[in-house]
């Protein structure tokens, strides 16, 4: 049987299922953002857009220099990571258990399941003026937030992911003897956590939004506030460095999920 070639130089880079140094990958996201940058200076140097409408990268820096020299941009992001990070714990804290549960035994999923299906397909937004009415406007309300737009998702994806582990081994612990919680411990949680890693990763993008979502309606502080109000005066300079700051944070912590994701996984990793 003829051995596939081995892809070498730039083919190497996009070949399928290849592999790429970590240098390299860095090396490609930077210029595709170097180049989007480019873009975005040459469009409104050209005057091809008008400034309300998109303010140049100057005009978006400028402003976010005055407002970190001013102390906002720091408060504004420190409430928003608080905010994110407690939610987003809370939320996680406990639909791990419950994916776990209605994932490895059918008769908690058929108690379970319907009823996460039933709220999951309700629209998030929906819930806010309620939470406003049951909470207040406080951090209470953000929280709630994020876990109804969280939770029932991170339930079903944590039930796919222990779904996912195979029979075989299930039934390996079975011939052993072993008792089904040791089975459940020994067998089925590590063949399943690093799926449910990725699940929790994609889920904290979901978090993200919901929190901005949150803000935009009903806060007094934070990213999400900052961008309601400098809609009502035209800022956009303000909305788009805002933006930014949002994408950014985003970015790194997906990435640092991601980074300690194959940490705790190594053995996944091919060779």
């Amino acid at each position: 049987m003829p051995r596939p070639s081995k892809a070498s130089g730039f083919g190497r880079l996009f070949s399928l299922g290849g592999r790429i140094r970590t240098v390299e990958f860095l090396g490609i996201a930077a210029a595709v953002f170097a180049v989007l940058g480019i873009l975005w200076f040459v469009s409104t140097a050209a005057g091809l857009v008008r400034p309300l409408f998109l303010p140049s990268p100057g005009q978006v820096v400028a402003r976010l220099g005055e407002l970190w020299a001013s102390g906002q941009l720091l408060a504004d992001m420190g409430i928003s990571i608080y905010r994110i990070s407690l939610g987003f714990l809370i939320s996680t804290v406990i639909a791990l258990p419950v994916g776990i549960l209605i994932g490895s035994y059918r008769g908690w999923e058929a108690a379970i399941e319907p009823f996460v299906d039933f709220i999951r397909y309700m629209p998030v937004v929906a819930f806010v003026p309620l939470t406003i009415l049951w909470t207040g406007t406080g951090d209470a309300q953000k929280f709630l937030i994020i876990f109804i737009g969280t939770f029932f998702q991170q339930v079903l994806l944590v039930m796919d992911n222990v779904k996912g582990v195979p029979r075989d081994f299930i039934n390996l612990g079975r011939t052993l003897e072993m008792p089904e919680w040791r089975i459940l411990k020994g067998i089925v949680l590590p063949s399943a956590m690093p799926a449910i890693w990725d699940s929790m990763r994609i889920s904290l993008g979901w978090a993200w939004t919901w929190l901005v979502v949150a803000e935009l309606v009903a806060a007094t502080s934070g990213l999400g506030y900052r961008i309601t109000t400098a809609q009502r005066f035209f800022q956009t300079d303000l909305i788009f460095g805002y933006l930014l700051i949002l994408g950014i944070l985003g970015l790194l912590t997906d990435q640092a999920m991601k980074y300690l994701g194959r940490r705790l996984f190594r053995y996944l990793e091919v060779s």
